[in-house]
């Protein structure tokens, strides 16, 4: 076996205790997640309301002025007629933003608990939705998106991971995309609201802007009045607390068997100073490989592209302006309706055949939205009413697909693999690369746009492909595995326990190499 040599010392969990795992889904955890997952929310409110309030005249007249007399003027190319740095870096930078802070909270969450986190990202976000929505100049409005974006990056370090943690292995997928569903639903209300202030001129932009207080005011209650997660209690050394806590969320006091689970993981997680440092390692190899291109797939399937610009994509291809934020509130409602998708069969048919499945629907969406473009679409003419109807369809079919399948699971399947020691540290590198490639598409788009033109779509069809080929091949299935087992997984697949080291665990005969099955999955 390739790997190097025997790890010795604590080595986490090293033995399978699934199945004598007890309790059931009591209604505290459920409240506890859906609480914590509204932290999701305020990710998707600012998805969703950057894109309907840079369409909107007023706020274009005020700060992006050269935008707003490309816009109306009579000669100009429909691509490129949002093509400004200026009008991306107001989108992007809370995304840059985000990506620092989600690497300053990682000692944040696994010091202090994911509670702490999460009030931090509340609070945060309550003051940029604030400067924003009383912005005078755009230095205020950078400023408020900068504070936006440290919420997002402390919300989209804990949340996850609060939810894997507190969730029971069997329902962790599902529980774990309240997330997601808090995110897509985040998307739709913004739509709404964009929807409705667009007619309130010339403030409504500001109502847009200032409401994100609403989900940032309901996360930092939230979580200041959640329980710590037992495996955050345990490793801060409080086990005892951590115990009531578990068998408090999982109804029961036969919790041995997954409390012994923790505080293996928790040993090895506090013999480890640097995690940063020790997510290198040959055994975190897979796990490391996962965190980076999980959210980079997630970003390149042109999703974002859609969700930040489509009233001015839709607006690009001849819809007028209130036809275009309807369309938007229509990707929205299919987005939040797609989750609930994900949410009923992901503990069912597990995580690969939903990213496999909806990999290749959106494969065929993209590329049939850049031939109708292609054939009938061009810098100076507009799309008929009949294929605008159908480009509207086939983007909510691509909206859907992406809704049950790499929206959710690109969070979910990051946050559950990583153990203890690491899990922290792991999440702050997927939301941090989630979050560059998210700054990288909202900054460059609209210049792709004006320079690819219907092209564009097939360079995201062209990346979707990829990763659909990546996940069938290299990613296991994590359903129903235990979180505090998820090390085990790796060592059974077919490629990556060549790169696993083995290790040694004691028992009554001496110390001995552990053995695992050969699964290919």
């Amino acid at each position: 076996m390739a790997g190097g040599g025997v790890v010795h010392g604590p080595v986490g969990v090293a033995k399978e205790r699934a199945q004598q795992y007890k309790g059931r889904v009591t209604p505290f955890v459920v409240m506890a997640c859906l609480v914590a997952a509204v932290g999701g929310s305020i990710f998707g409110y600012d998805i969703g309301i950057s894109g309907g309030v840079t369409s909107m005249d007023p706020f274009l007249k005020k700060f992006f002025p050269v935008v707003y007399r490309k816009k109306n003027s009579q000669s100009h190319n429909n691509y490129c007629e949002y093509d400004n740095q200026g009008l991306a870096a107001f989108t992007s930078s809370l995304y840059l933003a985000g990506l620092v802070a989600s690497l300053a909270a990682s000692p944040v969450t696994r010091k202090h608990g994911r509670r702490a986190s999460i009030v931090c990202g509340g609070i945060s976000f309550l003051v940029g939705a604030t400067l924003n929505s009383a912005a005078v100049n755009l230095p205020m409005l950078i400023l408020g998106r900068i504070m936006l974006g440290i919420g997002i990056g402390f919300g989209n370090q804990a949340v996850p991971l609060y939810l894997s943690e507190m969730a029971p292995a069997h329902l962790r997928g599902g529980l774990n995309m309240m997330f997601q569903l808090a995110t897509t639903l985040g998307i739709f209300s913004a739509n709404m609201i964009n929807y409705g202030t667009e007619k309130i001129k010339p403030w409504g932009w500001r109502l847009s802007l200032g409401l994100a207080a609403a989900p940032a005011i309901l996360m930092t209650i939230g979580g200041a009045l959640l329980p710590e997660t037992p495996n955050s209690l345990v490793e801060q050394g409080r086990a005892e607390e951590g115990r009531r806590v578990l068998e408090k969320i999982r109804g029961t006091n036969d919790v041995d068997a997954e409390l012994q689970d923790i505080v293996e993981a928790s040993e090895l997680a506090n013999s480890i100073e640097h995690p940063f440092r020790n997510i290198l390692e040959r055994r975190n190899r897979p796990q490391l490989i996962m965190a980076i291109l999980m959210p980079t797939f997630q970003i390149l399937t042109g999703i974002n592209s859609i969700l930040f610009y489509a009233p001015v994509l839709f607006q690009s291809m001849g819809f007028g302006g209130n036809a275009a934020l309807y369309s938007s509130v229509m990707t929205g409602a299919v987005l939040a309706s797609s989750t609930l998708v994900s949410i009923a069969t992901v503990d069912r048919w597990g995580r690969r055949p939903l990213l496999i499945g909806g990999g290749l629907q959106m494969i065929v969406c993209q590329v049939a939205v850049a031939v109708i473009l292609g054939v009938k679409f061009g810098g100076d003419k507009q799309l008929s009413k009949d294929f605008s109807i159908v480009v509207v369809v086939v983007i909510c079919l691509f909206v859907a697909a992406f809704g049950w399948s790499w929206g959710p699971l690109g969070w979910t399947v990051p946050s559950e693999i990583f153990p203890l020691e690491t899990r922290s540290a792991g999440q702050s590198i997927t939301v941090s690369v989630n979050l560059l490639f998210t700054f990288a598409i909202a900054q460059s788009f609209l210049s792709l746009l004006c320079s690819f033109k219907f092209g564009i779509f097939l360079f995201f069809a062209g990346w979707i492909t990829i990763m659909t080929v990546f996940v069938y091949v290299f990613l296991p299935e994590t359903k129903g595995v235990p979180i505090e087992e998820m090390i085990l997984l790796w060592r059974k697949h077919w490629f990556w326990k060549r790169v696993m080291p083995p290790i040694e665990v004691a028992d009554e005969g001496g110390p001995a190499e552990a053995e695992l099955p050969d699964t290919r999955l």
